[in-house]
């Protein structure tokens, strides 16, 4: 009950002084599973774009209240006012005061200044600077390395400036100035560019290929247009759009043939435009914001100093009032015994847990940036550690992200140079899209095959369409014939087709050896491929004559080609490697499921079983979470449909990163412990990612993960040994306050013994961590720190207890006159077995011998322990209330301290043998 009240307490305080994120706790996931992808996006936003579908030109340039030769410079002006700058929403970053305050605000540091605040109007000044001092380091050092790592990160991070043409009525050949807009005139008086922010809804824009689109935009007119979607749906493969719309899918936003949206891009063709929605008010927009409008979700790191923290703050809330009233009632002096229970609570406090923290993360990140690698999140880089489930996307991250020609055979499958040449003709010749497949086309041909293409003339051509599925060129061969060479999906072809080419044999297209080239066809489509048939007519030429549609009829069929997106070289080592660090990896991607299998057979990833995100939708909540568990390969998904698979996960206990660089990764990117995405993806989904890669190697991710576990296992080594040592000196607290007439130490010892053994903590970032400790993921286990601090801690009471009674019967310090030669034995036996405990627990191994700590902490851990023995024998002695020992102490302090080393490495093996080691 008591927990309870101090918890709820606590928790008021946190959150009225804006400290909750702190301590908070992952948000229930429960309406997000239940809320549909166009719900995400805004139904609104749905309903005006599927209406500017339907619309006629001149219906929406009358709605819109704009011209079809654009806007006039001051309505476009009042516009801009009105709809603000076409912007994404973005984190802005904290100001250097906001920084600062973040860097203070952890539990420890709070708790430091109320002790502060108290010794303070106790008038203790040595014990508030002492404190102060603590608080000070920590919170300087800590904002010193973030502010150092983000200047890093800001300074890498490309950022890059689109323009637009845009019509704009009344512009003339003049230049006009807006702030930072300048407006180049074009041959087209009314033809400006612009930047991309100052659009406005109602502009008429002018799209090439290659160009950004740069809001949601309706098509006026086009040419020949195919958009690339990649970012916003994860399918590689272009688009083609029309200024109609003439599919029959009308609930399908992204599927609206007419409608081109921000973040997508022109790939080949060219477009006219009316600017329909920009900014946030945009589909992308939207989807930038519902990520940016959640807050970070709180990570695996952020949960475990949660539960540390707790843990240590309650072991503070019993153990500093018990010393209050047992030496209150035992002294009969209250206020030396309030200061020495406040020293208490200081000297159980792990003050320089921030600092060690934020320095141990920061020497990761320094890591990691010669890897080419930008660490936005210091955080990120423990979640890196603990990480035993990566989710990756597959294109581009898996594969290279280009299209290769992988097969040109006949319909039988024989390699075939005459397909090859055929195909090769018809890319080189037509004037539409040329898409990746032609690319690859171009890119495989022999330069045999290259010089016989100079024997074909071009005569005319055919261009692609999405509803016939292919595309036409028309040659003049060398025996003069007008040849047509036509490719495009299997299916579509065998209708044009009477004849087969077998053997270098034509024959007749029979029924039977349709099913069997069907069949060839989709054992391709098995094995991940993508194929495309190829066939032709030759006829007489006929001058003046213009070909069409009706002329793709009677054609041979020559042969398929197939085309592959291959995995990097990197993949297959890559996925091994994390797997021998118990890294299980997952496929989430919005490609077809048979090229994803594909690709994961031949990288080593279990392909057997596919979980598309239709199977998904159709899932109870117990079925999904099994299926995240027992499946690796997730296709065809939405956005929303990987950020549930990576919360479900984390709802599952494990610690999840992801690994994407579209807008459709974005949400999933944000839910990880950990998301990682390339410098070449998308703005928001950089914005959302806490590690940036400038190279799209999935090998820095193993190196990444063994930086992440080293990190993490000197945090963990920090906590463990600071909290176990300075439990112990409590416990010998407890029992000499219980025996002896006066403090066993003052105040100003526990402070000054707590700041300098913190000091000596300073190195423990650059400390070695033994190879077993990197094999396995990493948790924060607050269970197992409490039964550690527990079982070492009381070691070194032991051994209090013997220099107590060292001092007591043998120095004879055992009256109040001689309490000070009886402190200054305890002071230098507690700081020296408090530094050299160091050694002892930083490893499993035996110190100095299998496992040596780095020359760092070797170096700090001398000057501690001479510093520490030359306070009470050094002139400044009796400024701290101390004096010098007898030299014949000294005789009894190394077998005092020899003996507290080796019943810790014994008991050490009893505790490695029962609990384990982490």
């Amino acid at each position: 009950m008591i927990r309870n009240l101090w918890e709820q307490l606590f928790s008021r305080f946190l959150k009225k002084y804006h400290l909750t994120r702190y301590f908070s706790k992952s948000a229930s996931f429960d309406e997000l599973q239940q809320t549909s992808y166009a719900q995400q996006v805004g139904e609104q936003l749905t309903t005006t774009l599927k209406h500017a579908s339907k619309c006629s030109v001149d219906e929406l340039v009358l709605e819109k209240k704009s011209h079809i030769e654009g806007l006039d410079e001051q309505e476009a002006e009042i516009r801009q006012k009105h709809y603000g700058l076409n912007e994404l929403q973005s984190e802005k970053p904290l100001a250097w005061w906001q920084h600062l305050w973040y860097c203070y605000k952890n539990p420890f540091n709070i708790l430091l200044t109320l002790l502060a605040i108290i010794c303070a109007s106790t008038d203790d000044m040595k014990g508030t600077i002492v404190i102060s001092t603590m608080v000070v380091i920590s919170t300087i050092l800590r904002f010193w390395q973030e502010a150092k790592s983000n200047k890093a990160a800001d300074a890498l991070k490309s950022m890059v400036s689109n323009e637009a043409s845009v019509f704009r009525r009344n512009s003339g050949s003049k230049f006009i100035k807006n702030d930072d807009a300048i407006y180049n005139t074009k041959e087209n008086k009314n033809l400006v560019d612009i930047p991309t922010k100052y659009l406005v809804p109602g502009d008429i824009i002018k799209l090439s290929a290659g160009d950004l689109i740069p809001a949601d935009c309706r098509l006026i007119e086009t040419k020949d247009l195919f958009v690339s979607q990649a970012a916003m749906t994860g399918e590689s493969m272009p688009v083609e759009k029309f200024a109609i719309h003439e599919s029959e899918n009308a609930n399908d936003t992204m599927a609206l043939d007419n409608i081109v949206f921000m973040g997508t891009s022109i790939v080949s063709g060219t477009a006219t435009a009316i600017v329909l929605t920009t900014g946030n008010q945009t589909y992308f927009g939207a989807l930038a914001k519902r990520v940016t409008d959640n807050d970070q979700v709180v990570t695996s790191f952020q949960k475990g100093v949660n539960n540390v923290s707790w843990l240590l703050i309650r072991f503070t809330m019993v153990m500093a009032p018990i010393v209050l009233l047992l030496n209150g009632f035992t002294k009969g002096d209250w206020t030396e015994a309030c200061l020495f229970a406040l020293s208490i609570a200081v000297g159980l406090t792990p003050e320089m847990l921030p600092m060690i923290v934020t320095s141990t993360l920061a020497k990761g990140a320094v890591f990691l940036s010669r890897k080419k690698v930008i660490v936005k999140r210091l955080d990120a880089i423990q979640n890196f550690g603990a990480m035993d489930v990566l989710c990756t996307d597959k294109t581009g991250t898996l594969t290279q992200d280009k299209i290769i020609l992988s097969k040109h055979t006949d319909v039988m499958g024989q390699i075939s140079e005459p397909v090859l040449l055929l195909g090769y003709i018809n890319s080189y010749h037509q004037t539409g899209l040329k898409n990746l497949l032609d690319l690859a086309i171009l890119e495989h041909a022999s330069s045999e095959i290259k010089m016989e293409k100079l024997s074909y003339n071009k005569l005319d051509e055919i261009p692609f369409d999405f509803n016939r599925r292919r595309m036409s060129v028309v040659v003049k061969t060398p025996k003069k014939q007008a040849r047509i060479i036509t490719k495009g999906a299997v299916e579509e072809m065998l209708n044009i087709c009477s004849h087969v080419e077998i053997n270098h044999e034509i024959v007749p297209l029979t029924s039977e050896l349709s099913k069997t080239i069907l069949t060839n066809s989709q054992n391709y489509n098995k094995d991940g491929l993508r194929v495309i048939a190829i066939g032709y007519r030759d006829s007489e030429i006929e001058e003046n004559k213009t070909y069409g549609i009706k002329d793709e009829q009677g054609l041979t069929l020559a042969g398929f080609l197939t085309f592959l997106d291959p995995p990097k070289d990197s993949s297959v080592k890559a996925i091994k490697a994390l797997h021998d660090y118990g890294v299980t990896v997952k496929v989430l991607t919005g490609d077809n499921e048979f090229v994803t299998q594909k690709v994961c057979q031949e990288i080593g990833l279990p392909h057997e079983h596919i979980v598309l995100g239709e199977d998904i939708d159709d899932m109870s909540p117990v079925e999904f979470k099994e299926a995240v568990e027992k499946y690796q390969i997730f296709a065809k998904l939405n956005p929303m449909h990987k950020e549930r698979i990576v919360t479900q996960l984390k709802e599952n206990d494990h610690v999840v990163g992801f690994l994407g660089d579209g807008i459709n990764d974005a949400a999933a990117l944000r839910t990880a412990d950990i998301g990682i995405s390339v410098d070449t993806a998308v703005d928001i989904a950089k914005e959302s990612a806490d590690l940036i890669l400038l190279e799209k190697s999935l090998m820095v991710l193993e190196e990444g993960v063994i930086e992440g576990r080293r990190t993490f296992a000197n945090i963990l080594k920090y906590i463990k040994i600071t909290a176990s040592s300075n439990f112990g000196n409590v416990f010998s607290v407890l029992i000499a306050s219980a025996f002896i007439p006066f403090l066993p130490m003052l105040p100003i010892h526990l402070l000054v013994q707590n700041l300098l053994y913190d000091v000596s903590q300073i190195a423990v970032p650059f400390d070695n961590v033994d190879e077993e400790a990197l094999k396995k993921p990493q948790r924060w286990e607050a269970n197992g720190l409490g039964r550690f601090m527990i079982f070492f801690g009381p070691i070194s009471s032991i051994f209090d207890v013997t220099t107590f009674l060292l001092m007591w019967f043998i120095f004879q310090a055992n009256t109040p006159e001689q309490q000070t030669l009886f402190q200054s034995g305890w002071f230098i036996e507690g700081l020296l077995t408090q530094t050299l405990i160091v050694h002892m627990i930083r490893t499993q191994k035996i110190p100095f011998i299998q496992s040596c700590a780095a020359l760092p902490l070797l170096v700090m851990t001398a000057v501690i322990i001479m510093i520490g023995i030359f306070l009470p024998m050094g002139p400044l002695a009796s400024y701290f209330s101390l004096q010098p020992l007898p030299l014949s102490y000294f005789i009894y302090l190394p077998i005092i301290l020899l003996a507290y080393m080796v019943l810790t490495q014994l008991l050490k093996k009893f505790y490695v043998k029962r609990y384990g080691w982490q």
